[in-house]
């Protein structure tokens, strides 16, 4: 049956990727609970009300009235956002996901407070539209609208890196995304048609009612868990 599917949802079915989702057990549990997992992150969070708010909702919709959509952990309405730069984490407490010149060690309350402080006057490098690329299991996959728009998205990465004090490894490469849920369990392979012909027509639908997404300016966030990212400081 995986054969019907796109390579990239590969990965999310028990015959090609068996093993266990890399964030159950400290992101959320296997029934689906979020879990305590305190940080930090700049993001751009979904205009309340807009018309591509109001599709990417329905689109949610239709994946949670899928009858195993309970091999996922969806996260709510409300925190749905585009993650611009991703800042530090309690399970990711080592380099280069950490500044070199703070202890590893620190606080994850004094990181943010050390971020709001270095983040004062930062100026960004101006608005940007994304499109929406794909959906999988776990979301939408989005993507600069032009070539113009990519390179604003690179330019704000590269310049946040600097009072951030890293780059991960996939600075360059990171895919942007619209996180509607997390894997509990794989899915079934027998399913593959189904999830496939689904995200096909989600996909035209989204791209019809939303072709580029309304998003709120960046935002430097401190989060508990998935649940609610809280809005400190809006960049640029």
């Amino acid at each position: 049956m995986l054969d019907t599917i796109k390579p990239s949802l590969a990965g999310f079915f028990e015959g090609s990727n068996p093993k266990p989702p890399v964030h159950l057990g400290t992101r959320y549990d296997a029934s689906g609970n979020f879990l305590p997992e305190p940080g930090n992150t700049v993001v751009c969070h979904l205009i309340e009300g807009s018309s591509s708010q109001a599709a990417i909702i329905e689109a949610r919709e239709r994946m949670l009235a899928m009858p195993d959509a309970d091999r996922l952990a969806f996260t709510p309405i409300s925190s749905l956002h585009m993650t611009l730069f991703q800042g530090i984490i309690e399970y990711r407490r080592r380099l280069p996901y950490w500044p070199a010149d703070v202890p590893l060690d620190t606080s994850i309350d004094d990181m943010t407070r050390l971020y709001v402080e270095r983040l004062q006057g930062f100026e960004g490098h101006g608005p940007f539209k994304v499109k929406i690329v794909e959906i999988v299991p776990t979301g939408l996959t989005v993507a600069g609208a032009t070539e113009e728009d990519r390179l604003v998205l690179k330019a704000w990465r590269d310049a946040l890196s600097v009072p951030f004090g890293y780059r991960h490894p996939d600075h360059d490469t990171y895919v942007f995304h619209i996180t509607f849920a997390y894997q509990i369990r794989r899915l079934a392979d027998e399913r593959a048609a189904a999830w496939q012909d689904l995200f096909d027509e989600s996909l035209s639908f989204l791209e019809r009612e939303a072709p580029v997404i309304e998003l709120r300016p960046p935002a430097f966030c401190s989060f508990k868990d998935m649940k609610h990212f809280e809005e400190l400081r809006v960049l640029g």
